[in-house]
């Protein structure tokens, strides 16, 4: 399951976010290999596909794809050496796919900022100094441990180390890991170290509906944020966090009329989760019958025994062959078996590269 940790300062609607996400929470036992915490929500995937897939099969359950939100308290100026407990929550992030910094993008005098006042490049650039501060110390203890092997002439230890070196220098010039470029093997040799700042980064700007969002001062705020964000390899969306969570409680039918009025023009928690999506090169597979209908996340160019390992590890390593058709062509033949009937399902073998929105039956020694 795809796991993201939420991060930013102190007061910049983090929680309220991560409250409206999780108000969407789907059933935890249908992921048994989930952490049942407070601060972790386990959030669906909206997927209009899956369910008109489950219409058509008549499925008894319908499991949507789905994202573990971890909701790490604010951080603060000097957390990377424990400030505010900083890193005590800085290493409950080390385990998760991607990032999701959460930026204040509202001036209101009646909520407090950290700082003082509301300058969101100032913000960024404070969270990311104690991501990189995190990291240097990562990187300086597994240089230290390498030492002894470097003197016993270990190629591997020798190679590891120069990679590290490369990471940093980028670190001490005050850039992210993910700045540098690697090599394949590069990124295996480090990968066990889950770097902060080596992991994708989603910026959520969190702006206050009213004529309170820092888009609407133009006074050059905003610009420069989206600029610093653009320049970090980063990807962001606006989110109105306080909105989402009062609508969580609307009715379906009723929140679109609601969002109008608010003037909220999208639905800013499906767009974040999409953007999530599309930050890490994800895509949806499905399967789908009478028992159940489920969405499936996978890495975007995954071939077949890979994408059904997300199933079951026998689907990867005892993999036969597949049966494939896209959704849109299973929905118009009306079943399976007139699909079949009519030469619309595939059968490919293991060099088969799944499609976002294929559904999927794999066969198995």
């Amino acid at each position: 399951m795809l796991r993201i940790g939420i991060v930013g300062l102190p007061n910049v609607g983090k929680s309220t976010l991560f409250n409206a996400l999780t108000k969407q929470s789907v059933p935890a036992e249908n992921y048994p290999f989930c952490t049942i915490d407070p601060t972790v929500g386990i959030v669906g995937v909206p997927d209009e596909r899956l369910e008109k897939l489950a219409a058509l099969s008549k499925s008894e359950k319908t499991i949507p794809a789905a994202i573990e939100f971890v909701d790490i308290a604010g951080l603060v100026k000097g957390a990377s050496e424990g400030e505010g407990l900083g890193n005590q929550f800085l290493s409950h992030i080390r385990e998760v796919d991607a990032i999701l910094h959460m930026v204040r993008f509202f001036d209101d005098p009646d909520i407090t900022h950290v700082h003082g006042d509301v300058d969101p490049v100032r913000d960024i650039e404070v969270i990311n100094l104690e991501l990189i501060f995190a990291d240097q110390q990562v990187v300086e203890k597994r240089r230290e441990k390498l030492v002894r092997d470097i003197r016993a002439s270990s190629k591997d230890a020798i190679a590891e180390d120069a990679v590290l070196l490369k990471i940093e220098q980028a670190l001490k010039e005050g850039a992210l890991a993910r700045s540098v470029e690697f090599t394949k093997e590069e990124r295996t040799r480090i990968k066990s170290l889950n770097l902060l700042t080596l992991k994708p980064m989603l910026f959520s700007l969190n702006g206050k509906t009213g004529g309170h969002t820092i888009d609407e001062s133009n006074d050059g705020r905003a610009a420069a944020a989206k600029q610093l964000i653009d320049s970090l390899g980063g990807s962001w969306i606006e989110v109105d966090a306080g909105t989402e969570r009062e609508l969580i409680d609307v009715a379906d039918e009723d929140r679109e009329m609601f969002r109008q009025e608010l003037g909220v023009q999208v639905d800013g928690l499906n767009a974040l989760i999409k953007a999530a999506y599309a930050a890490l090169g994800l895509i949806t597979f499905f399967t789908t019958g009478p028992k159940e209908s489920r969405a499936w996340t996978i890495q975007d160019g995954f071939a077949a025994p890979e994408a059904g390992a997300a199933i079951h590890d026998d689907f990867k390593e005892k993999f036969i062959r597949a049966e494939v058709i896209p959704w849109h062509t299973l929905l118009a033949a009306d079943s399976w078996s007139a699909a079949r009937e009519k030469g619309a399902i595939r059968t490919e073998g293991k060099e088969y590269v799944v499609k976002d929105g294929d559904v999927m039956v794999f066969l198995h020694s």
